[in-house]
């Protein structure tokens, strides 16, 4: 499942699923914003199905299952990781190209995640939390102040995918915007051009 790179640790993520037959139209109607999860675990394929929803690649050219201005992809995914089959506790980078993950933070961090995010139970209850990151100055480079809406832009079509997923997998998610960014930034290990943008704690339905 895993191979170590100097002191990183490789996840080989499970091949995404095309086809699951539950349409597109019903994950529309049912998505709903969920804060109350079981305690039972996700699997490995239910996480890699979500982060492949978010920002899986699509052509082979490169490109993602959501739109960026310029294709030039300024986000980042993250998966802080507490209740998963197949996958241990801790916080992990999602390499889309690759379809991989890579451990930074050994350990469950979601008690500093839920601190981080002012006290909401529904991200230490959650499974896990994606956070979604993105680095401003790869389209403002090229797009000027106006990029930063474009960036906020591409964030938001990232987290509905990623929830209409969970919805298709039957789980429940919710997107948090209240949170201390540098809190954040300490938890996931990350530099300062990196800005928190979403937290989306996913779990099993009660």
């Amino acid at each position: 499942m895993g191979e170590d790179l100097g002191m990183e640790k490789v996840i080989a993520l499970p091949e995404p699923v095309f086809n699951s037959g539950f349409p597109l139209e019903q994950a529309i109607l049912h998505r709903r914003s969920i804060r109350e999860y079981s305690r039972e675990p996700l699997s490995i394929n239910e996480v890699a199905q979500m982060l492949w929803a978010a920002q899986g690649i699509t052509h082979f050219e490169g490109f993602r299952t959501a739109p960026s201005a310029g294709a030039l992809y300024p986000l980042e995914l993250y998966v802080v990781c507490g209740n998963v089959t197949g996958l241990s506790k801790g916080v992990y980078h999602y390499l889309p190209h690759r379809h991989e993950l890579i451990l930074k933070v050994h350990g469950d961090v979601r008690p500093e995640l839920f601190s981080a995010a002012l006290g909401q139970n529904w991200i230490l209850e959650g499974a896990v939390s994606f956070v979604i990151t993105g680095k401003y100055d790869k389209t403002t480079r090229k797009y000027g102040s106006r990029g930063i809406r474009y960036v906020d832009m591409e964030a938001g079509h990232a987290a509905q995918n990623l929830l209409l997923q969970a919805t298709a997998l039957g789980l429940g998610g919710v997107t948090v915007g209240a949170f201390y960014d540098n809190h954040v930034r300490r938890i996931l290990d990350i530099g300062v051009d990196e800005f928190p943008l979403y937290l989306i704690p996913v779990g099993r339905l009660k």
